[in-house]
């Protein structure tokens, strides 16, 4: 008789990366449950099409998850997740923005939710691993050390936003879909039967009922979005702008100032409630620092290491020099200087389809 796998419990969105992530699993002979989040919404938001929540975890989501793990068999649980949410994450959210930068919530959210909240529940109730659907994988090196890598479809990869796990985490974490492409994915769930095979994926942040996160900001931090100067490095004074949070580093259009040349966003000065704007030339920056360094490997490097690093989701990999500064911060030496450069977004560094570690620019 074969030995019985482990349980694992699968964080079910009602997508069909998190809905085929369990039907393998169970295929693998894995005892398996489903969990989902029930995430805080703005409460009373209502659009002309009537009421919006959560853009995540809403009542049709609910429903397609608790018919697959109908469908395959499994245990589901909803469970109260409201509470944690608010304060980790969106709380979290306002406050990087009233403070004049721009923050990444889907890294806070898998270092504090996903492996924090969630992966305590799903150890609470026995199991050995948490699965999700994320498009990354888990792999263990010579000594041991667990390590995270791209997912196999690399216009899927999710790496970017699981740099934030440690070695206790990745020892529990799962990513099933990770090593296929999402066309892949979507013939197994036809193959497994789900209903959710051709669903759209999810977009935007999921705790923004209309997707504006301008219009979120306008009302849950009113005091960030005042009117203030436009200028100059040199202190001259071009324009007024109509809240910090309305800009991003880099960005030309929607400034509303007349200029002889094209200016971009600089810098954005909370203190002061200050939109700094230049030229091109004054825009790229070739060296940063982040505070609150993950090394994948529980430790940094002996020495300043090259490395390709990307400065958001979606950015294409730099190559860098990146120096260790003690254990929580780091210093990024890029061969060419980079355009947005932003303080509050991640900066995670790769060695070929391996994570380094990442951080958070200062």
């Amino acid at each position: 008789m074969s030995e019985k796998k482990p349980k694992v419990v699968v964080a079910m969105s009602g997508g069909v990366d998190s809905s085929v992530s369990a039907a393998l699993l169970l295929e693998q002979g894995y005892e398996v449950e489903g969990i989902m989040m029930r995430l805080w919404s703005e409460p009373g938001f209502f659009t002309v099409e009537g009421r919006r929540d959560n853009r995540c975890c809403t009542r049709d989501q609910m429903l397609d998850a608790h018919f697959v793990a109908r469908k395959l068999g499994i245990k589901f649980e909803l469970i109260d997740a409201r509470d944690t949410f608010k304060q980790q994450i969106v709380d979290r959210f306002i406050e990087d923005y009233s403070r004049g930068i721009t923050p990444n919530p889907c890294l806070n959210c898998n270092r504090h939710i996903r492996f924090g909240f969630l992966l305590n529940e799903a150890l609470a109730r026995g199991a050995d691993y948490l699965a999700t659907g994320h498009y990354a994988r888990v792999t263990r090196a010579a000594d041991g050390t667990y390590e995270l890598r791209k997912g196999a479809d690399p216009h899927k990869d999710q790496s970017y936003v699981l740099s934030v796990l440690n070695q206790s985490q990745l020892a529990r974490a799962m990513f099933p879909v990770g090593g296929y492409t999402k066309q892949e994915v979507r013939a197994l769930a036809e193959k497994f039967g789900l209903p959710v095979a051709s669903k759209h994926d999810s977009q935007d942040l999921c705790f923004v009922a209309d997707g504006d996160y301008r219009r979120f900001l306008r009302h849950y931090a009113a005091d960030a979005m005042q009117p203030g100067p436009i200028v100059r490095t040199t202190g001259e004074v071009l324009g007024q702008h109509d809240g910090l949070p309305n800009y991003t580093i880099g960005q030309r259009k929607g400034l509303g100032i007349s200029y002889a040349e094209p200016l971009y966003v600089l810098e954005k000065h909370a203190e002061t409630n200050t939109l700094v704007v230049g030229t091109r030339e004054e825009l790229g920056r070739d060296h940063l620092t982040v505070r609150d360094m993950n090394w994948i490997a529980g430790m940094p490097p002996a020495g300043a290491t090259r490395a390709e690093v990307k400065i958001r989701y979606k950015a294409r990999p730099a190559a860098a020099l990146v120096r260790p500064l003690g254990p929580d911060r780091a210093e990024v030496i890029l061969d060419e200087p980079l355009p947005d450069v932003t303080a509050g977004q991640g900066a995670v560094f790769y060695d070929g389809d391996r994570v380094l570690g990442s951080g958070i620019i200062m």
